[in-house]
């Protein structure tokens, strides 16, 4: 069985008591990033060694986990935070998963779209989760002019670098619309900031972001 575990988007008590059991009792561990995967490991005394799985690496050693979990071995797979698959290595995995007919699970867990939804205060019921955004302005901009007229919350997940970049896209498409930047959830630092895409690029000028980001656009046109 292959388990895709969830794990904590900044606060490790958010672990669920399963995600440890599986981590615990897995064979082989996968992850995004065997220095933090090892962090989070060692923190819960979980003496096991993850196996470097990520983007670049992913479809070449598909294969030879497919082939272990066939064998009877049992396979947990993590990210550096939240779900894989979602925005993360993993969906090529599952498909093969799929399509070899091995059995797969999810152990849920913390999720930065639906905890960022909900600190935005935009209308949860319903919501288009965007992922990131290409990083060519051009490409970007593309993307946003097709979600315009959408009647759903938008969520973006952005790198801090590119945070301004993004917003001054918005400003372009979306203009006085409602727009939330929120960063660093559930740890010391958790800011969640509001206004327009201009008022946010004003707040932010000269500041150096740090930490994941998630861009929230508000569904009331």
């Amino acid at each position: 069985m292959l388990y895709v575990v969830a794990t904590p988007i900044g606060n490790l008590e958010d672990i669920t008591r399963r995600a440890l059991r599986v981590l615990e009792e897995a064979d082989i561990i996968l992850s995004e990033d065997t220095r933090k995967s090892g962090q989070l490991l060692r923190h819960f005394g979980i003496k096991k060694k993850p196996i470097s799985f990520y983007a670049y690496n992913e479809a070449k050693k598909t294969p030879w986990v497919i082939g272990e979990l066939k064998n009877g071995k049992t396979v947990a797979l993590i990210s550096n935070a939240g779900t894989p698959g979602v925005s993360d290595p993993g969906h090529h995995l599952m498909q093969e998963c799929i399509k070899e007919k091995v059995n797969f699970s999810i152990t849920p867990g913390p999720s930065a779209v639906t905890a960022a939804l909900l600190l935005s205060g935009f209308a949860p019921d319903r919501f288009l989760f965007l992922g990131f955004l290409p990083r060519k302005k051009g490409k970007k901009s593309k993307i946003l002019k097709e979600v315009l007229t959408t009647k759903s919350t938008l969520i973006i997940f952005e790198s801090p670098y590119r945070v301004a970049d993004t917003l001054s896209r918005i400003q372009e498409v979306f203009g006085q619309r409602k727009v939330a930047l929120v960063r660093e959830m559930t740890k010391i630092y958790e800011e969640v900031v509001r206004g327009s895409a201009k008022e946010l690029l004003e707040k932010f000028e000269g500041r150096t972001l740090k930490g994941e980001c998630v861009i929230l656009i508000d569904n009331n046109h």
